[in-house]
């Protein structure tokens, strides 16, 4: 198989299309959207947001130092599009897409209602990278929609239709082709 040599570049795909929401210390809200941010550890849970210093949103994560990720769904990814490539200099992103804010449980953050899993975020350090400098956080709680609840209490996170990002388009996830440790099972025996 030929293969082709590129200049460096992130090629890691598919990745969150993350909306942030941060505010400062005279309660301004924004909301950002990111693809940089991920799990960093899971003990103690931390996870970053990597922004550029450019942007709106970043002196709100600096001054207050709190941030909370809102996961994308089928049913968010326009609100979220929106975020991505209009400044909240220009617009009130909050009215503009119609999401709701509501009270976080930890932080100063608002959460949002229309998502169904918010993480609330407590920045421990920055670094400062190039482009764009990592918000480092532990994670301080987790909101999650009852609706997506079962019977039995579990979460159905497959169900809520979350989005990803991939090479320029957003990508709702699909069905599952394994699930972990199905590699090192042992087969069951066919009677």
């Amino acid at each position: 198989m030929a293969r082709q040599v590129w200049k460096p570049g992130n090629m890691v795909y598919p990745v969150p299309a993350a909306m942030v929401t941060v505010a400062d210390r005279k309660g301004n809200t924004n909301i950002i959207t990111v693809a940089w941010t991920g799990t960093i550890c899971s003990d103690p849970p931390m996870t970053y947001v990597s922004v550029k210093p450019e942007r709106y949103s970043y002196y709100m994560l600096e001054e207050t130092r709190e941030f909370v990720i809102n996961l994308t769904t089928r049913k968010t990814v326009f609100a979220a599009d929106y975020c991505g490539v209009k400044s909240g200099r220009d617009v009130d992103k909050w009215k503009e897409t119609g999401l709701t804010s509501v009270k976080a449980s930890k932080v100063s953050v608002p959460l949002i209602e229309e998502c169904p899993v918010n993480i609330e975020c407590q920045v421990t350090e920055i670094k400062h990278l190039g482009s764009h400098d990592m918000f480092i956080a532990k994670i301080v709680a987790v909101d999650v929609d009852e609706s997506y609840m079962d019977e039995k209490g579990k979460f159905n996170l497959n169900g809520t239709g979350l989005i990803a990002y991939s090479h320029g388009e957003y990508r709702e996830l699909g069905p599952a082709v394994g699930k972990f440790g199905y590699s090192v099972q042992k087969k069951r025996r066919m009677v």
